[in-house]
């Protein structure tokens, strides 16, 4: 059994913060990293912002929020890593970027019990591709928002041994989430079955077939959820699901994934959703960190 007493998190934006929470809420040490120390900065204040609105929702106290905080370092030098063996990166979505993020991890850590990185579409078997520790990378795709959604997917890509996917899911265990195993495939589980749900939403509403309005209220009614298509876009980021559904079209070249001209047109428009105040729905305010 690993003890996960601490965990570095290579990156600082929107998932990087909700992993940081997540880990330090469970009362694990986390130590963030970043190049830019401003970053890293904005990385801190978003969590507090995010533990905010736990607060207002009754959902946290004041107490809890200096505690999660308390359990979060950051640095800029990849070398006070050094000394952690469990590491998750969220350093965005470019291969490249992931690729560069796990050499620096082989030049500086000595034992590394399991390297997590954090995955949406993107294949695990490419990104360990020439690794010294291949067999110690697996992905695991946390839904948003990552501090409240109880599941997340475990994927392994070609080289990742039982080793590694049997304390991927202690660690899960232990963030309270419940594991599901998938083999690499674009898209896993939850993209391949809600990208075109809310694809299709999308395509409803551009054909004059009702309003935003309404396709949310019937699906939200009609079948208990708690979230309609279009609002789940809005929370998702249009740009983040029109990115999401190219990766898979382009991969699968199937008709299901090829995206809604209206979502196109939103995304052009710079209509993102709710962290820009505007997507399918008119937002108080933009949130970043929604």
């Amino acid at each position: 059994m690993i003890a996960f007493d601490k965990v570095a998190v290579l990156g600082s934006r929107k998932k990087a913060q909700q992993i940081s929470e997540t880990i330090s809420g469970s009362g694990i040490e986390v130590c963030m990293y970043d190049s830019e120390q401003e970053n890293l900065d904005k990385a801190l204040k978003g969590i507090g912002e995010s533990i905010d609105r736990e607060i207002k929702r009754w959902g946290m106290t004041e107490s809890d929020k200096r505690a999660v905080l308390g359990r979060i370092n950051t640095t800029t030098k990849m070398e006070d890593l050094a000394g952690f063996r469990v590491f998750i990166e969220a350093c965005g979505t470019e291969v490249s970027n992931k690729q560069l993020a796990m050499r620096k991890i082989e030049q500086i850590a000595s034992e590394v019990d399991i390297y997590i990185t954090h995955i949406n579409i993107r294949s695990v078997t490419e990104i360990a591709a020439n690794s010294k520790m291949s067999g110690k990378v697996i992905g695991m795709h946390f839904l948003e928002p990552v501090p409240k959604t109880p599941v997340v997917e475990l994927v392994r890509g070609m080289h990742t041994d039982d080793k590694t996917v049997s304390i991927a899911k202690d660690f899960a265990k232990r963030l309270g989430k419940t594991s599901v195993e998938v083999f690499e495939y674009p898209g896993y589980i939850t993209n391949r079955v809600i990208l075109p749900f809310l694809n299709e939403a999308m395509y409803v509403l551009m054909e004059g077939i009702s309003s935003a309005e309404d396709i949310d209220t019937a699906i939200k009614l009609g079948f208990n959820m708690s979230d309609g298509p279009l609002s789940l876009a809005d929370k998702t980021g249009l740009d983040e699901v029109l990115r999401r559904m190219e990766n898979l079209f382009d991969e699968l070249g199937d008709f299901k994934y090829r995206p809604c001209p209206l979502l196109k047109k939103m995304v052009r428009a710079g209509r993102l959703g709710r962290k820009t105040g505007e997507g399918f729905f008119k937002y108080e305010s933009k949130d970043e960190y929604a």
